[in-house]
């Protein structure tokens, strides 16, 4: 299963507004700031993201977008179910040898159960070691 843009984008727009929770609205402008994102490309995430209430918009000189819900009751599975769709890494083929249709399964059901477990506030409190172990590979 490959995430697109739409999906980690929105994740970003989730966790900014997470960090933010309980201190009132926070602009798409400030978001797309300081992420060095295109503030365009996030208003049209966010209608989607408000459809499904998981936001809620403020209007007027000093509104924005803040949560619709508390950050320990939304998952990374609802952010990534409106923004992309159902979660379905590989397509599961009734006729298909039944070893290679269980493996389907087990693998969608252990991405859903990844997704479904990680809250917002989970990721907007994530506070890990920093290193990252970037490989090169010489041909």
């Amino acid at each position: 299963m490959k995430i697109s843009t739409k999906g980690r984008y929105g994740l970003t727009i989730m966790i900014a507004l997470a960090k933010k929770h309980g201190e009132g609205p926070t602009s798409l402008k400030s978001i797309a700031k300081d992420h060095n994102l295109s503030e365009h490309y996030l208003e049209q995430l966010i209608a989607p993201l408000r459809n499904a209430m998981l936001v809620k918009s403020v209007r007027g000189a000093y509104g924005g977008y803040m949560l619709g819900k508390d950050p320990e009751t939304i998952t990374a599975g609802d952010i990534i179910r409106v923004l992309e769709g159902p979660i379905t890494p590989v397509e599961i083929i009734d006729d298909e040898e039944p070893a290679k249709r269980d493996l389907w399964i087990k693998i969608r059901d252990a991405v859903k159960e990844v997704l479904d477990s990680t809250t917002l506030e989970d990721l907007a409190n994530y506070e890990g070691d920093g290193a990252q172990d970037n490989y090169m590979f010489y041909i």
